[in-house]
């Protein structure tokens, strides 16, 4: 082991050298203020170089959840946040009516814009189910979170009814007498419940927007509660009669909620007359987005950016393009080959069709039928000749 010795063996060691003294470094001119007002603008230049280059980010979405089915696990869904999380976590079973409403309110948004050049689609296994579109402030995003909305409207309120769900049932507020313009009548039945349904809706789809709190949270929110009002719009009052022979001496009534398709045709009008604003400066409400335009109601849909018109394939702007898609020669509306094709003319492919005709019902109990096939001209867009195209939408 090796031991250090004491007072001797250190008076033994060889003295240190002294350092020499480090001369303090020379002042540095001071910049002239020009200089430095230059070096400040390269700075903020080169920031905004790099704010420019980097792609944009796109947000994940709860409505992933109808690609989901069944297995909604909550931890495993991205996009949502804290707020969502928890309803997931403590109502599984109401995910899963969530779901269904995903994919019932995505079926009709395509159905609507099935005759146009956006149709509604959505990408396989992406996390934002519609891709880079939805990022610009445009009418079509409107219509997406207002239709959204009012899909988990509409499908937990008709699971509640059903008795689907453990949390809620039939409408607790329909008891007693009331009256309409027939006469008195009794509330009976199981009237849907529509109140649970939009306090869950506002509460799940509205968490979001309310934790961000800018320009565009505020659009979609006013957008969720279109589409929330909008099935409460089309609730019907639907009658039993009670007395001798049918008369309708008595009467029991409750309120049902009519085919989703009603709300989808009622939004995709006020799509076409959806209002463009901007917001105010305390962020708190919009104002016309140009002098001389009406200004936004509740039962309008608002939108702040003008749509790209989605003729090609861009994919900064998420547009899919018209090229390929199915046109008809004769229309002259958003489906015929001069608008859906954007001018750019279109291919026509001959296509022979199977299907059942003359079927005839035989005793007892099939239906037999033949097959018949037509020849039809099938048109469809052609592609941009020119990636130029590109840098003109």
């Amino acid at each position: 082991m090796l031991k250090l010795g004491g007072a001797e063996d250190a008076a033994q060691l060889p003295p240190r050298r002294a350092r020499a003294p480090v001369p303090a470094p020379a002042p540095r001119p001071a910049a002239p203020d020009g200089s430095r007002a230059a070096a400040r603008l390269s700075l903020a230049c080169l920031l905004l170089l790099l704010l420019l280059t980097l792609p944009a980010r796109v947000d994940t979405s709860w409505w992933y959840i109808g690609a989901l089915g069944a297995r909604v696990i909550c931890d495993n869904i991205p996009g949502l946040v804290s707020r969502q999380r928890q309803l997931c976590q403590r109502y599984p079973d109401i995910m899963r009516s969530v779901g269904e409403g995903a994919r019932e309110w995505i079926r009709e948004c395509q159905h609507q814009f099935r005759h146009h050049r956006w149709n509604c689609t959505t990408l396989d296994r992406d996390h934002t189910v519609f891709g880079r579109v939805m990022l610009r402030s445009s009418r079509e995003a409107a219509f997406v979170y207002a239709i959204s909305s009012a899909g988990v409207v509409h499908a937990i309120t008709r699971a509640c009814s059903q008795g689907e769900l453990s949390v809620c049932s039939c409408d607790p507020y329909t008891r007693g007498r009331h009256h309409d313009q027939r006469g008195d009548f009794d509330w009976g039945g199981c009237s849907d419940n529509i109140h649970y349904g939009v306090r869950f809706a506002k509460a799940f789809v509205d968490a979001k927007e309310k934790r961000l709190k800018d320009a565009r949270a505020l659009m979609n929110l006013h957008n969720n509660r279109c589409g929330r009002t909008a099935v409460r719009r089309f609730l019907k009052l639907e009658c039993k009669c009670h007395g001798v022979s049918g008369s309708c001496t008595l009467r029991t009534c409750w309120r049902a909620l009519s085919d989703f398709r009603r709300t989808g045709d009622y939004l995709r009008r006020r799509y076409d007359g959806a209002v463009q604003v901007t917001a105010t400066q305390d962020g708190a409400n919009f104002t016309a987005a140009r002098q001389g335009y009406r200004r936004a109601t509740r039962t309008d849909l608002v939108y702040f950016d003008n749509s790209p018109d989605y003729c090609v394939l861009d994919k900064a702007a998420g547009s899919l393009g018209t090229a390929g898609r199915v046109c008809s020669k004769t229309s002259k509306g958003t489906d015929g080959c001069e608008i859906m094709c954007c001018g750019r003319g279109y291919d026509t492919t001959r296509v022979t069709r199977v299907t059942q005709c003359e079927c005839k019902f035989h005793w007892c109990c099939a239906v037999r039928c033949k097959e018949c096939r037509n020849t039809v001209d099938v048109h469809t867009c052609k592609a941009p000749k020119k990636a130029e195209w590109l840098d003109q939408t």
